[in-house]
């Protein structure tokens, strides 16, 4: 396999989202010599505080993936060595009441970024950063999760993503572009509060700070392994130097836990007592209960190794969480 080493520009497709940030944050601080572009749909405070404090080492080119010609114009400007593609809508339970906003967008926001790469004549390292969830419901006998198990999305959502994996195969076998598909398990993402853990830390800095009484959550008793999403990022990043073109590959943790035990140690870390309930509206129509990966493959690829211990990764979960309980409470007051 060629040396890609080299690279020295980078496109990161939906830069202000959660997963995003965090990858930009990565590569700027362990790779400073490659410079950083981002797609964003928009370009104002309220849309970038992901990335806040990083927008003076970043270039931000304004581009809905959904409008091919400013998709096309933005990576011929940019002329990227690599492309990481995180933009998309990716609430699970809303996917189920808005699927064809979730369907529209994220199939035809992959194509137009797939189109522009070929029709630009350029020759990236592409990255489809996917996720766990296009394998569904997986029968126990196929459990750790290989990456030859079948697909069998159960929600609009992962059928979105299903396609996305299938097209960067697609655009492989047909035009040999240089494409790596991950399929990211569960991991603890502060930015991103529809993720179960996030939503679990939110709702407990909110209680410790009196601005909410209850916690309230879904299903308990899905059982997931965990990384933090800073190792994510390392992945991501590692996949773009290392991985096979064609090549699908899952990115996650090796311990089991269920989101009921999650939850528990979370409360653990409070210093208040955190009643909870489940709340009928968070249980989704089909749930995906068994989502254990065998990262081997990507381990024997790229020989990333987590850094960051649960009990590490939950500490920084409630502290981001617990600074901005601290910001609504100030500002409540001061309404007052």
């Amino acid at each position: 396999m060629e040396n890609r080493s080299a690279i020295s520009r980078v496109l990161i497709t939906g830069i202000a989202g959660s997963g995003a940030s965090y990858l930009a944050e990565y590569i700027l601080q362990n790779h400073p010599g490659v410079h950083v572009h981002g797609l964003s749909r928009r370009h104002t405070a309220s849309q970038n505080k992901n990335i806040e404090g990083i927008l003076d080492k970043i270039t931000i080119h304004e581009a809905d993936l959904v409008d091919f010609d400013a998709v096309f114009s933005a990576v011929k400007n940019v002329k990227p060595d690599a492309i990481f593609h995180l933009a998309s809508y990716a609430n699970v339970l809303m996917s189920f009441n808005e699927p064809q906003g979730f369907l529209s967008n994220n199939i035809l926001g992959t194509v137009n970024l797939l189109e522009a790469v070929r029709l630009a004549k350029l020759d990236p390292v592409i990255q489809l950063c996917s996720t766990s969830e296009v394998y569904g419901q997986v029968d126990p006998k196929y459990v750790p999760i290989k990456e030859d198990t079948p697909l069998n999305p159960v929600s609009p959502y992962a059928v979105s993503k299903t396609t996305q994996d299938l097209l960067g195969w697609s655009y492989f076998a047909s035009y040999k572009m240089r494409i790596v598909r991950t399929r990211m398990f569960t991991y603890i993402n502060p930015r991103r509060p529809g993720l179960f853990a996030a939503s679990f830390a939110k709702q407990i800095a909110w209680i410790e700070k009196g601005l909410q009484k209850e916690l309230l959550h879904g299903n308990l008793d899905s059982v997931r392994t965990i990384i933090d999403v800073r190792d994510g990022a390392a992945a991501y990043w590692e996949a773009i130097i290392h991985c096979k073109y064609g090549e699908a590959y899952n990115i996650g943790g090796t311990d089991p836990v269920t989101v009921g035990e999650m939850l528990d140690r979370l409360i653990a870390l409070s210093n208040k007592p955190i009643p909870k309930r489940c709340d009928p509206d968070l249980l989704r129509p089909a749930d995906v209960t068994l989502q254990i990966p065998c990262v081997d493959k990507f381990i024997r690829e790229t020989g990333w190794k987590p850094k960051y211990t649960l009990e590490e990764s939950l500490n920084f979960l409630l502290d981001y969480w617990r600074s901005e309980a601290d910001k609504v409470a100030s500002a409540e007051k001061i309404k007052k």
